[in-house]
């Protein structure tokens, strides 16, 4: 069965390329030297709001520094009021370039960090990828999805591909993470490093005979974020990639 699982996993990357430490309630760290990600400072005219992507949480804090007092912790999902969209990269928390926005939150105003609040409401755990761009599409219009089978009678393949009208590798990540159930012990990857790089996951289901995170960069930028996973009689992969003006996520699955 491993042959088996291994064809498997040949035949999803074949499909797929062809077609953080979060801020958490208790810790707030800047790493040294890693310029990993810049949060998107873009003031949402649509709205006025921003969501909030840190899955632990995000801290508010009393001034624009995150030595300040914590007034709250502000949960996942958490739809904030956003008064200053703070343009300037001052911090790094989560492998993320950002700064502190100030926002409204329980009738309380103080500052959050940015790189981890987005324009896209995040979706909840196991959300369904078609219906979660339908809702999407109300604010932005020009998000998309499609879906298309392929492969053979005995390897059938089904892909999805959402399209974000965002620039930002991070703000995708979270979302295709949700979206997808990337584990969670995989956080935002660095752009920094080798051209090619696998990470495993050291917290795999025993289920499974692959879960694996596969980066690709160039001069030390990301050009593709891979998961892959493989168990017995079953293949998936999930890519984030640019395509464009956009960030596009595609999931492809595989059954034997």
């Amino acid at each position: 069965m491993k042959k088996v699982a291994l064809t498997i996993i040949a035949l999803t990357f074949a499909t797929v390329f062809m077609s953080c430490k979060n801020e958490t309630t208790d810790t707030e760290t800047t790493p040294e030297n890693h310029d990993l990600a810049v949060a998107d400072t873009t003031p949402s005219t649509e709205t006025g709001y921003l969501y909030v992507t840190a899955p632990s949480g995000l801290t508010l804090r009393e001034f624009n520094n995150l030595n300040s007092d914590k007034l709250a912790v502000m949960p996942y999902g958490t739809k904030l009021k956003v008064l200053t969209n703070e343009a300037n990269k001052t911090m790094n928390v989560g492998g993320i370039d950002g700064g502190m926005n100030e926002v409204e939150y329980n009738n309380k105003t103080g500052f959050a960090f940015n790189g981890f609040l987005s324009k896209f409401f995040p979706p909840e755990k196991g959300t369904n990828a078609k219906m979660y761009v339908q809702d999407l599409k109300t604010t932005f219009p020009n998000v998309s999805y499609t879906e298309t089978t392929g492969g053979t009678a005995s390897n059938p393949t089904n892909t999805e591909a959402v399209l974000l009208p965002t620039q930002q590798w991070h703000e995708a990540f979270y979302i295709a993470q949700k979206l997808y159930d990337i584990p969670m012990a995989f956080n935002f990857p660095n752009p920094k490093g080798k051209d090619s790089e696998t990470i495993k996951n050291s917290k795999k289901a025993e289920h499974l005979l692959t879960s694996d995170l596969i980066l690709e960069r160039k001069d030390n930028e990301l050009q593709k974020i891979t998961y892959s996973q493989a168990a017995e009689g079953f293949g998936s992969g999930v890519t984030i990639s640019k395509e464009g003006d956009m960030m596009k996520i595609e999931y492809t699955a595989v059954v034997d």
